[in-house]
């Protein structure tokens, strides 16, 4: 059996997530991360991007949007803005989402803030993607 650690994620209204877990898989501004139990010490800013929890021979995914991650050895928490499983997903407003963000970034327009436009697209694909 390997070795488990306590995963905990935080949003401001719940704690969405906590358990004992084998892996936890996450995207941060530095790139993709996976971790196990008994990883170094790190604290990193995370990115917009599927959260994939491995519980044994099970894995779970949900959208995890931004916040913070603090690895200790033995405990892994994430503060995050938005964490959302699956079921939880309205998949019209994710698409909506996209279409209004693609339009705004093809618009060239000097009046739009294109990394605002940028990251509301990142946002909706990651929901269209735990979505399927």
């Amino acid at each position: 059996m390997a070795d488990l650690f306590k995963l905990k994620i935080i949003t401001p209204d719940k704690t969405f997530y906590e358990g004992d877990v084998e892996m936890v898989e996450l995207t941060t501004t530095e790139g993709q991360i996976g971790i196990y139990a008994r990883h170094i010490p790190l604290t990193a800013i995370v990115a917009p991007g599927v959260l994939t929890i491995h519980e044994g021979s099970e894995k779970r995914e949900a959208a995890l949007l931004s916040g913070f991650i603090q690895v200790l050895p033995e405990q892994v928490t994430i503060m995050a803005e938005i964490a959302e499983w699956p079921e939880e997903i309205d998949e019209n407003r994710a698409m909506e989402a996209k279409v209004r963000a693609e339009r705004r970034l093809k618009s060239g327009s000097a009046e739009v803030d294109m990394a605002r436009a940028e990251l509301a697209l990142k946002r909706a694909l990651v929901r269209l993607e735990v979505r399927e």
